[in-house]
């Protein structure tokens, strides 16, 4: 793919892809452990959290304590390489903070994250996030926790991640598309392109005549509309990126 000019405003958009390098499971990945029976979406909605919420915040917990272990991989590093000499915005749908952790700024995260929490029925948070307090440092096969009760009104703290019927947060999604407005060129990588709304915003670019690279080992429905597809890991395809803006 060649560019006629240096893009001015880079927008990254990434998914599960991005973090598995970094030995995340993903969402679709069998669950293992205390969780191995069940399905990932019944811990992923809020009607599963009401009908047993030390099932479903332990899940978190067990999953925070994952990320902890992991660390940002060479994609991670690279995006964040770019930000340090290009206008570069970074939109995530992951609930990690791997990007955060390999230096990038200003990450938006449509889908929330998973090292926070809130009560579920005031939004009060507590510092330090109860989701990340005591939490083992080897994550085991899991266990059933309750979560705390809310000072304020007693109703139990959520995860801080987005879940199933859920709309994405306001003020992230609208940042998301102003960062799509003003760019000129869009980079995906690791997402499939099937969870909504975040894979319309591919679909938005396209409309606003942006360029954009879609980069996955195998071809998703971004790869169709994308003016080039790199059949890549995350790491490999920032690379490639990084020497193909370094020659502009």
């Amino acid at each position: 793919m060649d560019l006629p000019e240096p893009p001015r405003r880079i927008v990254v958009l990434t998914g599960a892809g991005m973090s598995a390098e970094s030995g995340i499971a993903t969402f679709r990945d069998a669950l293992t452990g205390l969780w191995a029976r069940f399905d990932p979406a019944e811990l992923a909605c809020e009607d599963g959290f009401r009908k047993d919420p030390a099932r479903v915040w332990g899940w978190y917990r067990w999953r925070a304590a994952q990320l902890l272990g992991c660390t940002p991989n060479a994609g991670h590093l690279g995006i964040a390489a770019l930000q340090a000499t290009h206008a570069v915005t970074v939109i995530t749908q992951n609930v990690d903070d791997l990007h955060e952790r390999a230096g990038s700024h200003s990450v938006i995260h449509l889908h929330g994250e998973l090292l926070h929490s809130r009560c579920i029925g005031c939004g009060t948070t507590r510092d330090p996030d109860p989701i990340i307090q005591n939490l083992p440092v080897v994550p085991g096969d899991g266990r059933l926790e309750t979560p705390p009760a809310c000072d304020a009104c007693g109703e139990p703290f959520r995860p801080g991640v987005v879940w199933f019927g859920e709309a994405l947060p306001d003020a992230a999604w609208q940042a998301a598309v102003d960062a799509l407005q003003a760019c000129d060129l869009l980079v995906v990588i690791g997402t499939s392109g099937l969870v909504q709304p975040a894979a319309s915003l591919p679909v938005l670019a396209k409309r606003l005549g942006v360029q954009a690279i879609d980069i996955n080992p195998q071809p998703t429905p971004i790869s169709d509309i994308a003016d080039a597809h790199w059949p890549m890991g995350a790491g490999e395809g920032v690379a490639k990126l990084q020497a193909m803006l370094a020659m502009r």
